[in-house]
């Protein structure tokens, strides 16, 4: 069958492939992403198909015969430039992973009815679309500022602040919005092999994704209607303050790859982005070094949504009850080092630490341990104070008239717009914790959510207003966005009336 892909006529076999898999694995088109293996939910993929967005994951190439597809590679130069630039003017990118299909469908948009949409049905435009870092704001402004001409910036001092943010170098510039973050799953050499888990401890190999996920067996994950219980009863008493947290999932979007040729060393899965930390332990360049000494071949290794959700850390629940003067019972999942954090925030509360059935936990992650008790004992206090995270940044949070009002301070800020556009990110983060995330974990330990509309992440139409403030500071820089995830979450926690329970619900603020 035959299609036109970026101005170029394709033949291809009609041998039952999607257009993802056209796209990506035989012709090459990196900037269509794969982020839920494939689901047709996270709109990594999205392409237009005789101009109109489309996800492409789901999209059989069949019905594409005879058709014009255009992906971001394909969108005049100037157009595609100018969106790069606005992305990286409003900071709505940061490891630019999810924004080559979000790009699609904003320029998909401008391109049918110009600037006539007004934001919020633009909001609702990217229904289709997951984003986890930038906390949806940004990308609102840059669809608002498409067409300015950007700043002048200090790259190098924006590269700086990104890293603070994120743990892990991390590059800035409008080229990270086109999907050139140098992401493993897009590096591999031609004719690497592809590595699935085959869900029995094992890796299934083939010649492209689909073969390898043919030879696995993958069955695709599922929302299960069930109930999300609770991994911890909280402690007994008669407690001015209790909290307890549920299972929840990091969600981020590239899902950990690596690949390696024989006796070389393995590209890391920390592409440009931490993953908020559920990342640094990845196991998938070792694997991928083993396969390649095997095989005698480049092998990339990949990790299926299903597999991030079975396998990937998650943050330890906690169930906190604590008095009126601080002291009492933090009962969490049993972890390496969550003692010590949670006595750095709350050295009142006695920790208990309770063997559970279920996905593997981490501090490593965002704020683990010590936001959950920063949170339980600003419960205490009338509001008004700041939250200090352990690498020095403060914030401060609050809602007025159904928007958040952030103040934080964390020394030089290097780029303002970076700074602003990860303390948005993770206030979205911390209201999406509070209020709707959860995961489906059974008393046996298995993990039922897996496909990644089931995480709870609220969507852009649902992301209250953020206001920013950042703070004068002469100190040396330091992280910020986590302090900010503290303040927004015990916020948002005191604005819902302080439910024991987390998810909350919707909030009234």
């Amino acid at each position: 069958m035959e299609f036109t892909v970026d101005g170029r006529l394709i033949e291809i076999a009609d041998d039952g492939a999607s257009l993802m898999e056209v796209l990506r694995d035989r012709l090459g088109i990196h900037t269509v992403k794969d982020g839920c293996s494939p689901q047709g939910q996270c709109g990594c993929c999205t392409v237009w198909v005789d101009g109109k967005p489309r996800v492409s994951c789901v999209t059989p190439a069949r019905r594409a015969a005879g058709r014009e597809i255009t992906t971001l590679a394909g969108l005049p130069p100037e157009i595609r430039a100018g969106w790069g630039e606005a992305f990286c003017a409003s900071g709505a990118s940061q490891c630019g992973f999810c924004t080559p299909g979000i790009i699609m469908r904003l320029a998909g948009l401008e391109a049918r009815a110009g600037r006539t949409h007004t934001r919020s049905e633009v909001a609702s435009a990217l229904a289709a679309h997951l984003c986890r870092c930038t906390g949806w704001q940004t990308i609102l402004e840059a669809w608002d500022g498409f067409g300015t001409p950007a700043p002048g910036r200090d790259w190098a001092a924006a590269a700086r602040r990104a890293a603070l943010e994120g743990g892990v170098s991390q590059a800035v510039g409008p080229d990270v919005a086109l999907g050139q973050g140098g992401f493993a799953a897009d590096t591999a050499p031609a004719g690497a092999l592809v590595a699935l888990s085959d869900g029995r401890g094992g890796w299934a190999l083939g010649e492209t994704a689909a073969e390898a996920r043919a030879a696995a067996g993958k069955v695709q994950g599922r929302r299960t209607p069930d109930e999300r219980p609770m991994p911890l009863e909280l402690p007994d008493g008669d407690w001015a303050v209790r909290l307890r947290t549920c299972w929840v999932e990091p969600a981020y979007l590239e899902t950990d790859a690596s690949w390696c040729v024989p006796g070389g060393e393995p590209a890391g899965p920390l592409a440009n982005g931490g993953a908020f930390g559920a990342k640094l332990t990845s196991l998938l360049p070792g694997i991928a070094r083993r396969l390649a000494d095997e095989h005698g071949r480049p092998v990339r290794v990949l990790w299926s949504r299903e597999d991030t959700v079975r396998r990937g850390p998650k943050r330890p629940p906690v169930a906190i009850g604590a008095d009126a003067d601080g002291c009492g019972v933090a009962r969490v999942v049993r972890t390496p080092g969550v003692s010590d954090v949670i006595a750095s925030a709350a050295p009142g509360l006695e920790v208990e630490e309770v063997d559970v059935a279920g996905p593997a936990t981490s501090i490593a992650l965002r704020g683990a341990g010590w936001v959950e008790a920063a949170v339980a004992l600003d419960a205490l206090s009338d509001g008004t104070g700041e939250m200090v995270a352990p690498g020095g940044g403060s914030a401060w949070a609050g809602w007025h008239r159904g928007s958040l009002q952030i103040h934080v301070q964390c020394g030089d800020p290097l780029d303002e717009i970076v700074l602003r556009s990860y303390c948005i990110g993770a206030a979205h983060m911390a209201y999406s914790w509070v209020t709707s995330e959860a995961l489906a974990v059974d008393h046996s330990g298995e993990v039922h959510d897996l496909t990644i509309r089931s995480f709870g992440v609220v969507p852009a139409s649902q992301m209250p207003p953020v206001e920013v403030e950042i703070m004068p500071s002469e100190g040396a820089p330091t992280n910020g966005s986590d302090a900010v995830f503290a303040a927004v979450a015990a916020a948002t926690w005191r604005a819902a009336g302080q439910p024991p329970d987390w998810p909350t619900g919707p909030i009234d603020a």
